[in-house]
């Protein structure tokens, strides 16, 4: 069986095709139950975010899983394969550990070395173990890219200047505008990335901050913790009236503010909107842009702005690359240790078997003993089960997963009789 990682991502696809293979919520629970129903599929998670979707997987077979996995996506975004073909990408076992652990670190992102990826990961797998998605396998996998995220962001300065996307969305803004200070900006969102935002306005210097969201119990609790104004979500209308700034990304999955909506909103009002929107799918549609005085910017932008800081981190990512490197060997030596386990298990459960089945033999003789004295033959017995297989269960752990360890694994079967 291979770990394998096939997936779509903001290098291979544009935003109108991220958009429509995102999943989240309960569709993404059902996702990963439909993924393990498959023929060649024993595990599998998702990870979804405005950068990437990708399904992570253990396969019987890579070919088969890969079309599996395409069918996937192709019913996911309603396209035919020769539609999604030019846009999706495949990696197979050390290649795959390597790009999950690269993307956990923030080497994969937009804004190279932002922090949200590791809560998105964290989170992918915690979704996938309640839906039965991971296993033995994925479940040490994805332990092992959240020590390798963590070891990147406190052992290097990857994430130190732009920390998220949405910390990246306020910078962009903040450098459009010549400043947010003095600007009454709109946050549409309260969840992570809208809580991200809203705490990256405030150290931007912005001081007149109005939180809008569906649940209004959770815009409140944001625009206290930034000081902020509330509006109803009903009243976005009205709130965009009095904007300078729109940041918006919300979980909606479709449109939430088109043209029609900016457009009544601003009638007679001449000063110009920044909008920025970083949702996927996105919150705004595309021909906002045409209304008068009115700026929009999506992840595509957010994206070439992020491009240029990139050389000013390069340095770092080359240590992030070393320690993923490290940690794929790492994950590497524990995998192939777990292979031997179960025949080590198998070995001393046969072992095992033998002494109870000796002890009962002389059962007769022992039934004088005391129960201090049984104690000690029973103890003595197991020790010596113990020694007599402890240097050939070391060999089989170190040599699990080489051409010498499946000639030791092969012969201990034979020899033993394990089948």
């Amino acid at each position: 069986m291979s770990i394998v990682v096939i997936g779509v991502n903001h290098r291979t696809a544009p935003i109108d095709l991220l958009e429509r293979v995102s999943v989240s919520g309960p569709e993404l629970a059902k996702a990963i139950t439909g993924l393990v129903s498959r023929a060649n599929i024993r595990e599998a998670a998702v990870l979804s975010t405005c950068n990437r979707t990708e399904v992570f997987a253990v396969a019987e077979r890579f070919h088969g899983a890969y079309a599996d996995i395409r069918d996937f996506f192709c019913e996911l975004g309603g396209m035919q394969p020769d539609e999604l073909h030019p846009h999706l990408y495949s990696q197979h076992d050390d290649a795959a550990v390597s790009h999950l652990f690269e993307v956990a670190a923030g080497l994969d992102s937009a804004v190279l070395g932002e922090s949200e990826i590791l809560g998105q990961v964290r989170s992918a797998w915690e979704i996938a173990q309640a839906e039965g998605g991971t296993k033995a396998t994925l479940n040490l996998l994805f332990r092992h890219a959240i020590e390798t995220g963590k070891r990147a962001r406190t052992e290097t300065s990857i994430g130190r200047h732009t920390a998220s996307v949405s910390h990246a969305a306020v910078e962009m803004a903040h450098e459009r505008l010549g400043g947010i200070a003095g600007r009454r900006v709109l946050v549409v969102g309260a969840g992570e990335m809208g809580e991200g935002i809203a705490v990256a306005l405030v150290g931007a210097g912005a001081t007149d901050i109005t939180v809008t969201n569906r649940t209004q119990a959770r815009a409140a609790q944001l625009a206290q913790r930034v000081s902020g104004n509330i509006v109803p979500f009903s009243q976005l209308g009205a709130a965009l009236r009095e904007a300078d700034v729109l940041l918006t990304c919300t979980g909606a999955g479709t449109i939430i503010i088109d043209h029609e909506l900016v457009v009544a909103a601003r009638l007679g009002i001449s000063s110009p909107l920044l909008v920025v929107d970083i949702a996927v799918p996105r919150d705004v549609a595309a021909d906002v842009e045409q209304a008068p005085d009115v700026t929009l910017l999506n992840l595509d932008h957010l994206r070439d702005w992020a491009a240029r800081g990139i050389a000013l981190r390069a340095a770092e990512a080359d240590r992030v690359r070393s320690i993923v490197g490290e940690e794929v060997e790492r994950f590497g030596l524990e995998a192939t240790a777990r292979q031997a386990a179960p025949l080590v298990a198998q070995l001393h459960e046969k072992a095992d078997h033998v002494r109870l089945a000796e002890l009962e033999r002389f059962a007769n003789r022992l039934a004088s003993l005391e129960p201090a004295q049984r104690e000690t033959v029973e103890a003595v017995t197991k020790g010596i089960v113990a020694k007599m297989l402890h240097q050939l269960s070391v060999r089989l752990k170190d040599d699990a997963g080489t051409p010498q360890g499946e000639r030791n694994a092969a012969a201990v079967r034979d020899l033993f009789d394990l089948g």
